[in-house]
C-alpha cells in the first residue's frame, strides 16, 4: 500500500522526513492552497492513501477542511495543541503520531543515545 500525508509547507516536510523512510510521499500545500493547487494535489496523490497532518491553529484547521473537501477518505493526524505546528513538535511524538496511525512500517527511529546504553555497575 502506497501513503501520502499532506503538509502546511516544507519546514513540516523535512522534520517528518527525518522520521520517516522514503515510501511515504510528502506533499506540501505551501500555506492555503489555491483551487488550482488543490486539483494539482489530488493529481499527483491519485489512487494512494492519504493522511493530512497540519498544524493546530486556526490556518492548519481552514488548511485540514479545505483539504478534507478534496480527500474525504484522508486519514487525520494531530500534533498536540501548545507546539508551534508540526516543524516545532519533538520528534518523539511526532513517532507516537505516525504509530497510532499505522505507519509503523515507515517509520525511521533515531539511534539510541550511546550514554544510555552503558550502566556505570559494569565497570
Amino acid at each position: 500500500m502506497e501513503y501520502v500525508i499532506v503538509v502546511e509547507g516544507k519546514n513540516d516536510k523535512s522534520k517528518l522526513r527525518r522520521v520517516l523512510d522514503d515510501g511515504v510521499a510528502i506533499f506540501c500545500t505551501f500555506g492555503t492552497p489555491g483551487t488550482d493547487q488543490l486539483e494539482k494535489l489530488r493529481r499527483e496523490v491519485g489512487d494512494r492513501d492519504v493522511f493530512i497532518f497540519t498544524d493546530n491553529d486556526s490556518s492548519g484547521k481552514r488548511i485540514r477542511g479545505m483539504l478534507r473537501d478534496v480527500f474525504p477518505d484522508a486519514e487525520h493526524i494531530y500534533t498536540r495543541r501548545g507546539y508551534a505546528g508540526v516543524e516545532h513538535t519533538p520528534e518523539e511524538y511526532l513517532i507516537q503520531q505516525l504509530e497510532k496511525a499505522g505507519l509503523d512500517a515507515h517509520i525511521v527511529y533515531p539511534a539510541p543515545d550511546p550514554a544510555s546504553m552503558w550502566n556505570k555497575d559494569e565497570f
